[in-house]
């Protein structure tokens, strides 16, 4: 396994966000965990990312554990993030922002390789080069987003809430996308708050509610659950 969460707890001050949070990522798997907003979701890849400390519970990546090592020592080791607000930064361009992944993490391809990489997986972005994050649209940020991560040359993708509000026009151009990153042999993990929402190559879901993880198995599967699927249905 690329990923393995055994048993997580995490606390944001006096509340219980995740309760005992088990779920594991193979090599070359596309996880998708669905829940409703404030399910936890993001907690759940935000301490993976080492944003959050959890009280009890085991991360391990790579067969190399990681619960409580510092952010860029993670993303170092070759996990990419895309957060759900973005996190570009909007006083760089376009090209600033990929460019910036590759000093992050060294790789055996070249800076230059990784950038036109990124260009390559997302043509969209390649006339808006020069520019700033403030000038491009709500979907262009979150192609930037995770392009940027690519840029890294990760190993795993860590992608929250990607299609979230966007056009039905542009969701299935960033889900072309991530499939193509997908096909080059990396995990990835979505995390998703609508169920029709979930790409058609996904291998394996997990339902989380109230902290908790209710369902885990093939995305078929879930049609069988009638009391989750209706949970999850609530949230789109």
């Amino acid at each position: 396994m690329i990923l393995e969460v055994n048993k997580l707890n995490v606390f944001i001050k006096t509340s219980h966000i995740l309760r005992d949070v088990s779920f594991a990522v193979g090599e070359k798997e596309v996880v998708c965990i669905i829940g409703r907003n404030g399910a936890g979701k993001s907690t759940t890849l935000k301490t993976i990312m080492g944003f959050l400390k959890p009280e009890s519970g085991s991360i391990r990546f790579m067969d190399r554990e990681i619960t409580g090592m510092p952010t860029f020592q993670i993303a170092n080791m070759g996990i990419g993030f895309a957060p759900e607000e973005s996190g570009i930064f909007p006083d760089l361009s376009v090209e600033e922002n990929i460019e910036m992944a590759t000093w992050q993490r060294h790789s055996s391809h070249s800076p230059e390789e990784r950038t036109s990489l990124a260009y390559d997986v997302f043509p969209a972005l390649t006339k808006y080069r020069k520019r700033k994050g403030t000038q491009i649209s709500g979907g262009e940020r979150k192609m930037l987003s995770v392009a940027r991560a690519l840029a890294m040359d990760p190993h795993l993708f860590l992608l929250d809430e990607c299609f979230e509000g966007l056009s039905p026009i542009v969701i299935p151009k960033i889900a072309e996308s991530i499939h193509e990153i997908v096909k080059m042999g990396h995990s990835i993990v979505l995390a998703e708050s609508n169920i029709y929402h979930i790409p058609d190559f996904t291998d394996k879901l997990y339902v989380i509610e109230r902290g908790e993880i209710i369902f885990s198995g093939k995305p078929i599967d879930l049609k069988n659950d009638k009391a989750v699927l209706k949970i999850v249905s609530g949230a789109a």
